[in-house]
């Protein structure tokens, strides 16, 4: 159990952000000494302590090092701690042990449709009535939460790759892949090597624990065998239908994969069908995910500025009829392949208003294609030139399926500049 493993005596946290910080907090609340280094240790009002430089440490002095998600696997301490054997925790190892005896845990992992597959088990816990926290890779950290949770919470964990890399006791009672297409591969390097940190949720799970895939997704529906002993349970989009999807806010097939493998986790706790479908009808769209931000003249305005990768990209459209959608594409390039997005696009868009180096990339593409494009300056410049351009009855959708690092700071900020200018627009 969680509660019986041993915390360390004398770690080093590496990196000073949210994840790092909230390590730092739980191990100074649990009287344990901390080192908290940063490649920038400037002062944070987050920090619980004070913040070093990389070359102030030596990492034989320490018996394990705590990792934010953020950090490279290749830092030169880390690189020194595999070299001497240390240990290397994610944040959510430490999390996981510090967690009350008798605490249950649900993690989601995936490419696509983490955050909301999270949050519908937390609507749906609700619904039962039963004490959960909802914390992890968007949001709140455990090592925020794990200590203060009373006896006999269940805890949903949403979990990156990044995070998954370096568990070593971290275990659910029940855990979902959601999909898994190509992205980060820049830090992973193959799609092979992403599949395995995303499937390492699995990896000690016992005969008691419930493993859930999407076949919906090509990848999960080939999986014969997983890493870890729990029970494999199969969902399918379809499955939602029966679960009230049409008599909900939500849209999308892959909003029905997502209600899916939400009902299939939150079962395996011994949630009932009906606070399930309770739970889908009330439940409201996180923001950047599909979010309806209003209308103008009839033309509506769709905020998917989550949707980072090509599978999000073509996942967003399905909620929409062909020939409706004036899509906003493009933004930071991961290096991704477009191909498969032109080949998807004609017939389904009226046009695609492109931006930032990544869009710059895609237009040769999406020429060759067939599918009508516009590059345009900026981000603000591709709203304003799809709004003009757009009538009754179309649709206006920022589904990017590229990062943001062109112009934000991040999606969230992408997505709340999406939001500022349908309002400015005086859309309701």
């Amino acid at each position: 159990m969680s509660g019986d493993l041993e915390l360390p005596r004398h770690p080093l946290v590496l990196g000073a952000a949210r994840s790092g910080c909230a390590a730092a907090r739980a191990l100074l609340e649990a009287g344990v000494e901390v080192t908290l280094v940063d490649d920038e240790p400037t002062e944070s009002t987050d920090a619980p302590c004070a913040i070093v430089a990389p070359e102030a440490v030596d990492v034989a002095e320490f018996d394990v090092v705590i990792k934010s998600p953020g950090v490279p696997s290749a830092h030169p301490l880390l690189v020194a701690a595999r070299a001497l054997a240390l240990p290397i925790w994610a944040e959510a190892e430490l999390g996981y042990r510090l967690l009350p005896p008798g605490a249950r845990v649900i993690g989601v992992t995936g490419t696509n449709g983490k955050t909301t597959t999270t949050e519908l088990v937390g609507a749906m816990l609700y619904a039962a009535a039963l004490p959960y926290v909802v914390c992890g890779n968007v949001g709140t950290a455990l090592c925020d939460v794990a200590v203060h949770l009373p006896q006999g919470s269940i805890v949903v964990c949403e979990l990156s790759s990044f995070q998954l890399e370096d568990i070593i006791s971290f275990r659910c009672d029940a855990a979902a892949v959601t999909n898994i297409t190509p992205d980060h591969l820049d830090r992973h390097g193959s799609i092979e090597a992403y599949e395995r940190a995303k499937l390492r949720i699995f990896e000690t799970q016992d005969v008691s624990d419930v493993a859930v895939l999407n076949d919906d997704d090509p990848r999960c529906a080939d999986l014969s065998r997983l890493p870890g002993d729990g029970e494999i349970v199969r969902v399918r989009g379809a499955d939602a239908e029966a679960l009230g999807f049409a008599h909900g806010l939500l849209l999308g097939d892959h909003n029905r994969e997502n209600v899916a493998v939400a009902a299939a986790l939150v079962q395996a706790v011994g949630v009932s069908l009906d606070c399930v479908a309770a739970a889908v009808r009330d439940f409201v769209p996180v923001p950047h995910r599909l979010e309806d931000c209003g209308s103008l003249g009839g033309v509506r305005f769709w905020n998917d500025s989550k949707a980072t990768n090509v599978d999000a990209t073509l996942k967003a459209l399905t909620a929409f009829p062909d020939g409706a959608v004036r899509l906003i594409l493009g933004g930071s390039d991961k290096g991704a392949d477009f191909a498969p997005l032109a080949a998807a696009l004609p017939g389904r868009i009226l046009c695609a208003y492109l931006t930032g180096p990544a869009g710059a990339r895609m237009v040769d593409t999406l020429a060759e294609a067939g599918v009508d494009a516009v590059l345009c300056e900026d981000f603000a410049a591709a709203f304003h030139t799809a709004a003009h351009d757009s009538s009754a009855g179309q649709h206006v959708l920022l589904a990017p399926a590229c990062a943001s690092f062109d112009e934000f700071a991040d999606y969230v900020a992408r997505g709340e500049q999406f939001r500022a200018l349908v309002t400015a627009l005086g859309a309701m």
